[in-house]
């Protein structure tokens, strides 16, 4: 049973539906949040345990929840921020210099029975771990999400212009990185 936002917000916000208008928004959202964080980090573990934070987050803040945007757009802010901040900590906890945390994600890519064998889209993940985080970030959600970037504005908090040009820079660095190779 498919329901809008605002039906959602109704029982979420009602003492009697909040528990069964929660699990509906989890599951909603939850896979389409999933995939942008697992798109960020990579682990399944590591993208699982962030999907868990994010809704933990959102049940918190519901009622703070302005209406502003949409459910979608406001979990995926939740949803990048905790990936944003979980890749900062992970490279600061395991004192990795940036080539070894990027060495490191380019042999999970080799490896993972997880994502796509394909030669292609193991070269791409391999292009897209060298950008920065943020970058790579919009990348996905402006080539992979296929979102406006109204809509990634609204998640990122970053003006459209500042958008544009950090995807145009990454889709250069990528056509370079693959035109190398």
């Amino acid at each position: 049973m498919k329901v809008n936002d605002q039906e959602l917000l109704d029982r979420i916000r009602s003492p009697f539906t909040k528990e069964l208008g929660f699990r509906q928004l989890i599951e909603t959202y939850q896979k389409p949040v999933y995939q942008v964080i697992r798109r960020m980090v990579l682990i399944h573990e590591d993208a699982d345990d962030l999907t868990q934070n994010t809704f933990i987050k959102a049940y918190k803040a519901l009622d703070r929840f302005e209406g502003n945007s949409t459910l979608f757009t406001w979990l995926y802010r939740i949803a990048t921020n905790e990936s944003l901040t979980f890749l900062e900590k992970k490279k600061k906890r395991y004192f990795f210099s940036l080539d070894d945390h990027q060495e490191k994600l380019e042999s999970y890519v080799d490896s993972s029975a997880t994502l796509s064998g394909d030669e292609i889209q193991a070269k791409l993940q391999k292009c897209l771990l060298k950008l920065p985080d943020k970058q790579r970030l919009v990348f996905h959600l402006k080539y992979e999400e296929d979102l406006s970037y109204e809509e990634i504005s609204k998640i990122t908090g970053t003006t459209v212009g500042a958008l544009k040009a950090s995807y145009h820079h990454a889709v250069k660095k990528i056509e370079q990185e693959l035109t190398q190779e």
